[in-house]
């Protein structure tokens, strides 16, 4: 008898010691982290979006915004990012060709447009098209605009006014910000009579008003990827990659106006 009563409690405290290993685990996923590097023209979008995943991750992930160029440097310099949302394609495959994407990750997420603001109050009225006097519209001010060689704003409305055949008239004339928010800020304040934004930017700034839209064919499309970094860690980026692609976030990326270039997941 005192035999099984030894081998009774035993069993209840390996038993015991168990239950403790399953809870402790479990929690640890719930404690998991996820830091996200992301192009500074999602930020109202994705903050929304973030804040609605926190019932899958149990708490939001930490973004950080900034230029896509800047964010994929900072990847390549060691940065602890587990995702990654560029504005363009181009500087997810500058990080993948470095093997610091995991590329069965990779998703071509959203869509955008560009288009040219003023200050709300401006009187400022514009027709995009070709060689339309942009260099007038501008006066003695300067043209806003996200840096037109690394950022993916800048560079989408460069290659829009190239394909209209007035960069050549206004490149004298551009304000480069480091990102588009900045740009954004620089028409907001009065800084600039006139700037090159996302619609999505224009959208979520009630300090400007949109001018006009550049044809969707004058420039190459505006696409946002995003992928997990080789860094990355446990169950939780997955995890944020998968909210990403659900209903409740497709509905508040729309609210924001973008495009959702890829299905919604199923549950």
């Amino acid at each position: 008898m005192r035999t099984g009563r030894v081998t009774n409690g035993l069993a209840s405290a390996i038993g015991g010691l168990a239950a403790l290993l399953v809870i402790g685990t479990t929690g640890a996923l719930a404690q998991e982290k996820v830091t996200v590097f992301a192009a500074a023209s999602l930020k109202n979008a994705l903050d929304a979006v973030n804040q609605a995943c926190t019932g899958e991750a149990g708490h939001p992930a930490t973004i950080s915004y900034a230029a896509s160029s800047a964010l994929a440097r900072q990847i390549e310099e060691g940065a602890p990012a587990d995702v990654f949302m560029s504005a363009d394609v181009d500087w997810m495959t500058y990080l993948s060709d470095r093997k610091l994407i995991k590329s069965e990750t990779e998703t071509r997420l959203l869509g955008n447009s560009i288009v040219l603001v003023a200050p709300a109050d401006s009187t400022i009225e514009a027709t995009i098209a070709n060689d339309f006097d942009l260099a007038g519209l501008i006066g003695e001010g300067r043209l806003a605009m996200a840096n037109v060689d690394a950022v993916p704003a800048g560079k989408y409305g460069k290659a829009a006014l190239q394909s209209l055949g007035v960069w050549a008239s206004v490149e004298g004339k551009v304000a480069q910000a480091e990102n588009v928010r900045a740009a954004l800020a620089l028409v907001a304040t009065g800084e600039a009579p006139l700037g090159i934004v996302y619609k999505t930017d224009a959208a979520a700034e009630p300090k400007v008003k949109i001018v006009g839209a550049f044809p969707a064919d004058s420039h190459p499309a505006i696409v946002y990827p995003v992928a997990e970094t080789t860094g990355s860690q446990g169950n939780g980026p997955r995890a944020f990659l998968e909210c990403l692609r659900s209903a409740k976030a497709k509905s508040l990326f729309e609210e924001q106006g973008f495009t959702v270039l890829t299905p919604v997941a199923s549950n």
